[in-house]
């Protein structure tokens, strides 16, 4: 039957099998054929073939197209299988740590924990659980040690950060302590008698010192604009009194600088040695006083770094101060007059001994340029206000910084002790004035006093009753001491005032500006 013949041909199929001599491996895979096979057997037995595939059938299907052989390139379904399956397990392990890992509740501190890792702290739509569960992964990822090597590194850059602002100290020269000892020894005695001259003044009746203010008040309401001079050709930059108030010195953007007499101010000498901006120029504290005309009787710096002090009865400079490279903003002599204090726009002020005649104090602190400084009446401390909108004040006899005046937006460029010795005033880019208090260490009034920059600031210098502002919108201000209310407005000026001064015995009153003249105010 048909059914029984293709069981026979299958038997004997598998029975003449290839012998082992063959190249070509027997496929195992088990044929299926349909239909009567006995035919095609026959005709291959009788052509005496061995088996289905031998050499020249593997030909004949290689030419017919049915065996393809490839030129080596081979698919390694293995491999591909294992890399799939390696994956599949990492990320089975990864999910599993992360099931492992504790993660805070409270929010801000995952935040932070996102932050520290440099991952955004929220994405849109992302509710607490949803952050929770992102960091889990993250840390899954890169371990959880990857958070305490940000936290190290954040400790180890707030420690040197607190190192770097940690103050430190360099061994000084010896001169360096002679002078400080010599400082405290000038300014004790002058502490005491300050300080008895207050008791005195505080045990005056009430009545008699209110009185007393307000007849200071009335003169200095009908202050009035007494005497106008043309200074220079150029901007007028500075002026100061001397101390027996007959003369005003004047510094020049032409490099000159001239002394006036006063009250009529007639051009008495014409100082000729700068060759750029004259910054500023001061009278010797004994100068007029009791110092000889031939001495050392002014100072003055320009912006090219140059310091040059100077005698009355020359023209011509008496000697250089060398040391400065940058421009050289203020000048101020030390109360005692054997010291001279230079603020520089290299981020410092120094401090020269005229006396031993050598620079005895290079001080640093402000982050840029050092405009202004000025000397406490004792000679205790010097104030220095800074383009970097702050104030410092220093014990010069321990070399410290006492007090760190903060607050104004923009630099300073005038900063004044008042005679009552906790009084310090500083004028500022911001159009300010603060008043701070050395027992408070803190500021206690913001003066709202001009509508542009303050370009300086002087106390009443006997017992600073009122307070002097000038500025860039052309005038000057009179101020009240306490209670800073404003009394007087000295305008006049056609261009910006760029210095004022206040003689020593307050009843005058100068400015000087960028319309190349300066004025003398004294009251009716």
């Amino acid at each position: 039957m048909a059914s029984s013949r293709p069981s026979s041909t299958v038997q004997q199929a598998t029975k003449t099998k290839a012998p082992d001599d063959l190249v070509a491996p027997v496929v195992k895979k088990p044929h299926i054929y349909y239909g009567s096979l006995e035919e095609k057997e026959r005709e291959r037995l009788a052509k005496g073939e061995s088996g289905l595939l031998g050499k020249e059938g593997l030909k004949a299907g290689i030419e017919a197209g049915n065996i393809n052989i490839t030129s080596g390139e081979v698919f390694e379904i293995e491999e591909h299988i294992s890399e799939r399956q390696a994956e599949v397990l990492a990320e089975f392990e990864r999910r599993k740590r992360a099931r492992q890992i504790n993660v805070s509740t409270d929010d801000s501190e995952v935040k932070a924990c996102l932050r520290a890792l440099g991952e955004p702290i929220t994405l849109f739509g992302e509710g607490p659980a949803e952050r929770r569960e992102r960091l889990r992964n993250i840390l899954s990822v890169v371990g959880t040690d990857a958070l305490k090597k940000t936290k190290k590194d954040d400790e180890k850059s707030k420690k040197s950060k607190e190192e770097y602002q940690q103050t430190w100290y360099h061994e000084g020269p010896n001169s360096l302590k002679v002078a400080r000892l010599w400082i405290a020894n000038y300014s004790l005695p002058r502490a005491m008698k300050r300080l008895e001259e207050a008791r005195l003044h505080k045990e005056i009746p009430e009545t008699t010192r209110t009185s007393q203010m307000q007849e200071l008040h009335k003169s200095l309401r009908s202050l009035n604009n007494f005497c106008s001079q043309i200074g220079d050709d150029r901007p007028i930059s500075y002026c100061h009194f001397s101390p027996d108030s007959k003369m005003l010195a004047t510094a020049c953007w032409s490099g000159l600088c001239k002394l006036w007499s006063v009250p009529d101010c007639n051009l008495l000498h014409t100082l000729r040695g700068h060759n750029t901006n004259v910054g500023a120029i001061v009278f010797h504290p004994k100068s007029t006083v009791s110092l000889d005309q031939k001495d050392v009787n002014l100072a003055s710096c320009a912006a090219d770094g140059s310091v040059k002090l100077w005698s009355l009865d020359s023209d011509e400079p008496v000697a250089d101060i060398e040391g400065h490279t940058v421009r050289v903003a203020r000048v101020t002599w030390h109360p005692s007059g054997r010291f001279l204090g230079t603020t520089c726009y290299d981020r410092s002020w120094r401090l020269w001994d005229l006396e031993a005649q050598e620079e005895i104090l290079h001080q640093e602190g402000h982050s840029m340029g050092v405009y202004d400084i000025a000397f406490h009446q004792d000679g205790s401390l010097a104030g220095t206000g800074g383009l970097d909108a702050f104030g410092r004040v220093w014990d010069l006899r321990t070399g410290r910084c006492i007090m760190f005046l903060e607050g104004h937006l923009k630099e300073i460029y005038g900063i004044n002790f008042s005679p009552n010795g906790y009084h310090i005033a500083t004028g500022s880019g911001d159009n300010t004035c603060k008043v701070w208090d050395l027992r408070q260490r803190r500021c206690v009034y913001t003066i709202p006093a001009h509508q542009n920059l303050v370009t300086g600031v002087k106390f009443e210098p006997i017992h600073g009753n009122f307070l002097l502002t000038g500025a860039y919108d052309n005038t000057a201000k009179i101020w009240t001491h306490p209670g800073w209310s404003p009394l007087k407005t000295l305008a006049g000026h056609e261009g910006k005032v760029m210095g004022l001064d206040i003689s020593s015995d307050g009843q005058l009153i100068a400015t000087c500006s960028y319309d190349r003249t300066f004025k003398l105010w004294m009251a009716e």
